[in-house]
């Protein structure tokens, strides 16, 4: 009967009701949202590269290696040298590899020298494949394949040609302007370092370094020639005619190796025959620890193997403030809604003491005034967590896209966690406590101060 009752007077009071429950909606809603939100931020930011076992790279710290291999975030103050990387490929239990090479950069934009076996086996999120929104993966030297962040932002569409830069500044003053690359694909969104990446062949990585193919090299030569006509020496001027038909030799074999994507660092004249780092995947579990110890422990030069997984989760554990600033605002936000209904509750309890008195001249005791106010107070608190459970997951169907495309978080549309039917136990718990307060206050009310007709 108290029920029935605490549910017709709560239908009463429409307006307030109403304002009660929205505020205690949405601040569930964000409660769920960002508790959500944050755990699955921790899961995709673990799995940035997924699938992968090792990262191997030249001996630094753990994080360092990550940033600059993962992330490209600072740089590799060292190389690996390309034996060490055929060597450590050709072990036991090794299912596949990706070299990387880092170093040169197009407006800001980092560029990764790296072979097709990039586009097969590089995961990211939950073992997720790269995938191309237009064009397909290059074929030689002479293409390139764009992050889909690099490609709207610089506007750039399949078949155009771009020229690649050394360094990693967003200025250079070192343009490869004799090996423009033809744009060949666009890479589909991820939400992580591969969307602000342009992936290019080792071959092209090699032949923008190698002796005599850049722009300050050829103004030089320039200028050598302006001297040499200038003397009229015959004996020099054979001389150089001698090593220009050498240049231009060594040119041509470059230019052919670079329609031959198998090529290798090495290959090409000129050549330095070291990468930044490579990727290693495992036919079973059980070989990564024992080749992670034998690289670590690699006499041809000091390596270093990281698991990375590992070490996204101890990076994560740096920012572990942030999430924990995050939680104690929106908890906050909770509060001050429950102390909006405390104030609509007692705001109205004056306004009903007449109506409590009629009560309790029919027969109602104190205690069944107690529980009519509280019963209201635990009404509201649960429809106010209902409606922000459908507000919850209106938000994730919304917003699962946008957050994966744009900042590589994959939210789960799945069912209220334990922790997070917990965190609406607690909620309803403190909308009854906080309910409790004026039904305390009515519980002590008078007949004779109810029925007294104020003038």
């Amino acid at each position: 009967m108290l029920i029935k009752l605490a549910w017709k007077s709560t239908l009463n009071r429409k307006a307030s009701v109403a304002l009660t429950l929205v505020t205690i909606a949405i601040s569930v809603m964000l409660l769920l949202s960002v508790e959500r939100i944050r755990q699955d931020a921790k899961s995709s930011f673990a799995n940035t590269i997924s699938g992968t076992d090792l990262i191997v790279g030249a001996r630094t710290g753990d994080i360092q290696l990550l940033l600059s291999s993962v992330f490209r975030i600072g740089h590799a103050n060292n190389t690996v040298q390309w034996q060490s990387y055929e060597y450590i490929k050709a072990q036991r239990g090794v299912a596949w590899s990706i070299p990387i090479s880092l170093g040169d950069s197009h407006k800001g934009f980092a560029v990764l020298g790296t072979d097709a076996s990039y586009f097969s086996h590089y995961q990211y999120a939950k073992k997720q494949h790269l995938t191309f929104a237009a064009g397909r993966p290059f074929h030689n030297g002479q293409e390139v394949v764009l992050g889909a962040m690099v490609a709207k932002k610089l506007g750039y569409q399949l078949g155009q040609k771009i020229v690649i830069s050394h360094g990693v500044g967003n200025t250079s003053f070192h343009h490869h302007d004799d090996n423009p690359l033809v744009i060949s694909g666009i890479l589909a969104a991820t939400g992580t370092p591969v969307d602000k990446t342009l992936h290019v062949p080792l071959s092209a990585i090699e032949s923008m370094h190698s002796t005599g193919h850049s722009k300050p090299s050829r103004m030089i030569a320039q200028k050598q020639d302006a001297t040499h006509h200038e003397h009229e020496h015959e004996h020099e001027h054979e001389h150089e005619h001698e090593h220009e038909h050498e240049h231009e030799h060594d040119s041509k074999n470059n230019s052919a190796l670079l329609h031959n994507l198998d090529s290798k660092p090495g290959d090409l004249i000129g050549s330095t025959k070291q990468i930044t780092a490579f990727l290693l995947g495992f036919d079973s579990p059980l070989y990564t620890l024992q080749v992670r110890r034998n690289i670590n422990q690699y006499k041809g030069e000091p390596l270093l193997a990281i698991m990375p997984g590992v070490t996204l989760r101890e990076l994560w554990e740096m920012l572990d403030i942030v999430e924990k600033i995050l939680l104690l605002i929106t908890l906050a936000v909770v509060l001050i809604s429950l102390l909006g209904m405390l104030t609509s509750l007692l705001a109205t309890l004056n306004q009903r003491r007449r109506e409590l008195a009629i009560l309790r001249s029919v027969g109602a005791r104190p205690w069944h005034i107690f529980t009519l106010l509280i019963s209201e107070a635990i009404f509201i608190t649960v429809l106010g967590c209902i409606f922000g459970v459908a507000l919850f997951y209106a938000l994730l169907i919304a917003a699962q896209s946008g957050l994966q495309s744009q900042f590589g978080v994959v939210l789960s549309i799945s069912a209220l966690s334990t922790y997070e039917l917990m965190l609406l136990s607690v909620i309803i718990g403190a909308g009854t406590l906080i309910g409790a307060i004026p039904a305390a206050r009515a519980y002590f009310y008078s007949l004779a101060d109810g029925m007294q007709i104020k003038t």
